[in-house]
């Protein structure tokens, strides 16, 4: 066999464009419906096996759905291990809701903490019971929700000739009979062993009878409230592998936490200069390795990603790799749409994906030059910046994230749209999708194609400049809904994704 063949051997083959279908909806508005600002999703993540979605709105509070369709087909993580695909249409249930923080007000800053709920991370099961960690902008709390049995009272007030039955202790033969007061009491003998109710019981107290049920309820404790640690707004948590330890960041700090520890933690990186009219960049996100437990990564508000190594010093202010591209042309608007939204880590650890406002980048970690894929997003928006930073929209956050198998990558864009690109060598999906029943709907009117080539002093892949459906303008787009927060499940072809207080699955 000749090179040239041996080489074709071994290049992945490109996957099949995914055909996505509609699954599930929660919370579905109606026609002309308000939606509360409380109600809004700010914040979805699925558990490590997939089996449980939480989610978080600007209320403040947690919301947590079950995996139902698995029970059918016994453990999962034994479906997982079988030779031949499994295709089923995912299915999930409500499970639980908590209030997970409250409004708050600083007082000696003289500042309003919103209850919104920024981020959710789970933590690993035990004992049968869920671990997750959330956060508003100053506080992230540990919480666990766990099974209780419910024992139900069937009866008060019984009926006196009941009483005796319910209410007596195991009597004798040598009954002391009560004596009866004047006023209403009555007087036992206390030396004896032995309690009896007067005739006729007491007309005013209450029995119940608790009878036990095979009921069962879900209740939500706090364990640990880690406070006070951040005098910035906290953009970013993320567990370590380990199963110990997290990090949490804010626009010039982060730090690093025990789990079991909630009143002391670890500033590990600090961007903050002496002079605070130096300030050139800003943290913006930021997640530990997903197998390396001394590894870790955050992006800055100039479209760079560092990754740094915990063993290398206490203070992590030097990296030990640095991730960024150098823009083209300048103009005003050039390092606001270079500020990084999102990072995620692939399954691999070897790839870094990225959001800005105008693409997605997936990033190497191997290969510092530059990225190996770049997705247009939002290119249609250039000629619109100037109206998008009088809105504020151009400053909008949208999260990005990985499949499993680390094939595809998929972000959230305007009129409750998202995009579902194909990242391996020689794909050429790029699919757009609406946050509805329908969610292929808008494929019929302008199919997605390929950018031309950059050129051979590039080695990076462009894809998806052109957006189904859209006027060259972007006028049709909705700038008032847009899709911010979304999740891929863990193993399946599956993703979850917040469109204003709904949540829509999809599955392919």
């Amino acid at each position: 066999m000749n090179g040239k063949g041996t080489e074709d051997a071994r290049a992945p083959a490109v996957p099949p464009t995914l055909e996505w279908k509609f699954s599930q909806v929660f919370g579905e508005r109606t026609a002309g419906e308000e939606v509360q600002e409380v109600d809004i999703i700010s914040a979805i993540e699925f558990d490590k096996y997939g089996d449980h979605l939480a989610t978080g709105d600007r209320g403040g509070r947690v919301v947590l759905f079950e995996r139902t369709d698995v029970r059918d087909h016994g453990c999962r993580r034994d479906l997982e291990r079988l030779d031949y695909p499994i295709s089923r249409h995912p299915e999930f249930r409500y499970k639980t809701e908590f209030q997970s923080h409250e409004p708050e007000f600083d007082y000696l800053k003289s500042l309003e903490i919103e209850e919104k709920i920024n981020k959710i991370r789970w933590c690993q099961m035990a004992n049968g019971a869920l671990f997750l960690l959330s956060t508003n902008d100053k506080t992230i709390k540990f919480w666990k929700v766990q099974e209780k049995k419910v024992k139900r009272i069937s009866e008060m007030n019984l009926d006196p000739s009941q009483a005796a039955a319910n209410g007596n202790i195991a009597s004798s033969s040598t009954a002391s009979p009560g004596v009866c007061l004047p006023n209403g009491g009555c007087s036992y003998n206390h030396m004896s062993n032995e309690f009896s109710f007067p005739p006729g019981g007491f007309p005013s107290l209450h029995l119940p009878v608790v009878v036990a049920s095979q009921e069962t309820s879900l209740v939500a404790r706090c364990r640990r409230i880690y406070a006070h640690a951040h005098d910035y707004h906290i953009n970013s948590i993320s567990n370590n592998s380990d199963g110990e330890t997290f990090i949490s960041a804010d626009d010039l700090r982060i730090n690093l936490w025990n789990l079991e520890i909630s009143n002391q933690s670890f500033n590990i990186v600090d961007v903050k200069p002496t002079n605070m009219e130096d300030l050139t960049e800003v943290i913006t996100s930021a997640e530990f390795h997903p197998t390396h437990c001394n590894t870790l990564a955050y992006s800055s508000s100039k479209g760079s990603i560092r990754l740094i190594d915990l063993r290398q010093s206490a203070l992590c202010d030097n990296h030990s790799q640095l991730f960024e591209e150098a823009p083209g042309s300048r103009s005003f608007f050039t390092e606001i749409i270079a500020s990084i939204s999102d990072i995620k880590f692939g399954k691999d650890g070897r790839h870094i994906l990225s959001r800005d406002y105008m693409t997605l980048k997936l990033w190497d970690i191997n290969m510092d030059s530059g990225p190996v894929a770049t997705f247009q997003v939002h290119e249609y928006l250039r000629p619109k910046l100037c109206d998008l930073y009088e809105s504020d929209s151009i400053f909008d956050k949208f999260e990005c994230c990985l499949s499993g198998d680390g094939l595809r990558v998929a972000t959230g864009s305007y009129s409750n749209l998202f995009r579902v690109f194909g990242c391996v060598a020689g794909s050429t999906e790029a699919t757009t999708l609406e946050a509805s029943k329908t969610p292929m709907r808008r494929q019929g009117q302008n199919p997605a194609r390929p950018a031309r080539s950059l050129g051979s002093l590039t080695r990076t892949v462009r894809r998806g400049a052109e957006s189904p459906g859209i006027d060259a303008n972007g006028s049709s787009y909705d700038f008032t809904t847009k899709l911010l927060h979304l999740a891929w499940h863990p193993t399946e072809n599956s993703i979850a994704c917040a469109a204003a207080n709904s949540l829509y699955m999809y599955y392919a």
